[in-house]
């Protein structure tokens, strides 16, 4: 994939809504990828908010939230898009629909995640956007220290994908 003098990698989060995990995602790797990854993130159907739960989550552990907004997949398979290193699908649904073709074929793998915004009690809404934002974070750990330099494609694809299914077990 290149060596350490490498542009950034351009990682996009997606998920249905865009509204909750690929935004908390997208927050999460800005924080922990910064100088070798930019984050983005998208939804298949944008809800067009970015739920509130998410922003005070983010901004409780200190997490810029400033830019963070709910947009279509659309813009990312546009001309003048960034070029994309890899896609990670955080949703089930999400991992279902057909994706936009991207350009360059970028690595991609499905991480996914409940959605915490489903919960419809109050009191466990809290937990369920933790719960999430955890399990985001160790994955996106996990992937921002993969020796990207030294992995071929297939090496890549595979731990890629092993992230998500360890991370799926450990919950």
């Amino acid at each position: 994939m290149g060596d350490t003098t490498h542009k950034p990698f351009n990682v996009l989060f997606l998920c249905t809504g865009n509204s909750a995990r690929s935004i908390m995602a997208e927050a999460i790797l800005t924080l922990w990828g910064q100088k070798k990854f930019n984050a983005y993130s998208a939804g298949s159907h944008p809800t067009g908010t970015v739920n509130p739960h998410a922003i005070a989550l983010l901004e409780k552990r200190n997490l810029l939230t400033e830019g963070l907004r709910s947009k279509s997949w659309d813009e990312f398979a546009q001309a003048g898009a960034p070029a994309l290193d890899f896609v990670f699908t955080v949703c089930d649904q999400a991992a279902a629909e057909v994706c936009p073709v991207w350009p360059g074929q970028p690595i991609s793998a499905h991480w996914g995640v409940p959605d915490p915004a489903a919960e419809t009690d109050e009191a466990k809404m809290d937990k369920a956007f933790l719960n999430a934002f955890l399990t985001l974070e160790a994955r996106i750990k996990l992937f921002t220290a993969l020796p990207i330099a030294s992995l071929d494609k297939l090496g890549l694809q595979e731990r890629v994908d092993r992230i998500g299914r360890d991370q799926d077990r450990a919950s």
